[in-house]
């Protein structure tokens, strides 16, 4: 349960923000982010002034967020009053407009005449990219506990076995580890489903999902992570699975094989690892993020894979790492554009990965939390490859 002093410290700063940015208040009302500064993942609206004590206001259900919130807790006023159940002075209301639907925009626009809605969404993303030391702790015991499951990989992946029977084993094991499954993503029209488990050449599939692999999934309402198809003998089994505990999100993948690859695939993987490396060292405050994508991207040409880096060819992500923390899409990105130096805290799945066609995906991620040091890994275990 949140601590009320990481509770207040995180509405500081966001009260801070609003002041110097003038808005007069904050309404918060994505679930996940109410959970972040208010500690209860309640259908509710999180009101916070610049100046002042935030209220919860909440529809369902009020005794749960009673029970867990670090922050007053009142039961949602009615259509009727709820323009007085703000503080006086308040003009300027920000939302985070990233994940405000339409209907609730215009919901909260007929509830407020005369307010000015402002966008905050950089304001929340920012502040949520830097894990306090409570998240950081936190963020090292899901990497524990996931690599934990990685590790039983040896004594249930059997030949003949088939994708789903492999992705079917490993979630059990990580449900019954206590991973609470839910993977949220920020992005518009993104989804998944605890992670992937997909080998050889089906690994290649292109599909919706903003990654370097997507696989072929199920069918086409659920074309993402492992198929129905039995997993070859002499091809990559690629894992990348979200482990989540209190929350949190830790991103790992590993390379599982069942007798050998070739040396085409191994020098990918090598690559891979040596991305990761250089990575991983420049992982300081103050690195521009772009930079390391394009170090990242650079080393993959150099390497004779730049076509292959993060993607098929013609179907390559742009990214080659990607902020985590309550959610598996955080800022900051490892990405062509994003123009933004690190800061001190900011924790990032590292996951340079090649798209090999005809003979599978091979690459590596790992989370790491930003330090003056470089990067500091909160998923600690192996990066070899596990040949069965």
């Amino acid at each position: 349960m949140l601590i009320r002093s990481e509770s207040e410290a995180r509405i500081a700063r966001l009260q801070g923000e609003l002041s110097a940015q003038g808005i007069d208040a904050a309404l918060i009302l994505h679930p996940i982010d109410i959970f972040y500064f208010s500690g209860t993942r309640q259908t509710s609206a999180l009101l916070v002034p610049a100046a002042g004590a935030p209220v919860l206001w909440v529809r369902k259900s009020l005794s749960r967020a009673q029970e867990e919130s670090a922050v007053t807790v009142l039961p949602f006023p009615s259509s009727r009053d709820f323009a007085q159940q703000l503080p006086e002075g308040i003009r300027t209301i920000g939302f985070t407009f990233d994940v405000l639907p339409v209907q609730q925009y215009n919901f909260y626009a007929k509830l407020l005449p005369g307010k000015e809605f402002v966008d905050i969404s950089a304001i929340n993303r920012d502040l949520r990219s830097v894990k306090s030391p409570y998240e950081l702790e936190l963020m090292r015991a899901s990497g524990r506990r996931t690599c934990a499951v990685f590790a039983e990989v040896p004594q249930f992946l059997k030949p003949g076995m088939r994708e789903v029977d492999l992705a079917a084993e490993f979630e059990y094991r990580l449900r019954r580890a206590g991973s609470e499954g839910l993977t949220r993503m920020r992005a518009f029209n993104q989804e998944i489903f605890m992670g992937l488990t997909v080998s050889g050449s089906r690994a290649e599939a292109p599909g919706f999902f903003d990654g370097a692999v997507t696989g072929r999934g199920l069918s086409a309402a659920a074309p993402h992570g492992a198929s129905l198809a039995p997993i070859d003998r002499d091809v990559p089994i690629i894992l990348d699975f979200t482990g989540i505990w209190d929350g949190y999100v830790v991103d790992v993948t590993r390379i599982f094989v069942l007798g050998k690859l070739s040396e085409r695939l191994t020098h990918a993987y090598q690559t891979s690892l040596a991305i990761q490396q250089y990575l991983a060292e420049h992982l300081k405050p103050g690195v521009i993020c772009e930079e390391l994508f394009q170090a990242a991207a650079a080393m993959a040409e150099d390497a004779g894979l730049g076509r292959n880096f993060m993607g098929a060819p013609g179907e390559n992500a742009r990214f080659v790492g990607h902020g985590v923390g309550l959610e598996l899409d955080e800022y900051p990105v490892l990405a062509q554009g994003f123009k933004v130096p690190l800061k001190a805290g900011q924790t990032i799945a590292i996951e340079p990965k090649f798209v090999i066609p005809g003979e599978g995906v091979l690459g590596i991620e790992n989370t790491f939390a930003v330090t003056e040091q470089g990067g500091e890994n909160l998923t600690q275990s192996s990066d070899e490859i596990v040949y069965l």
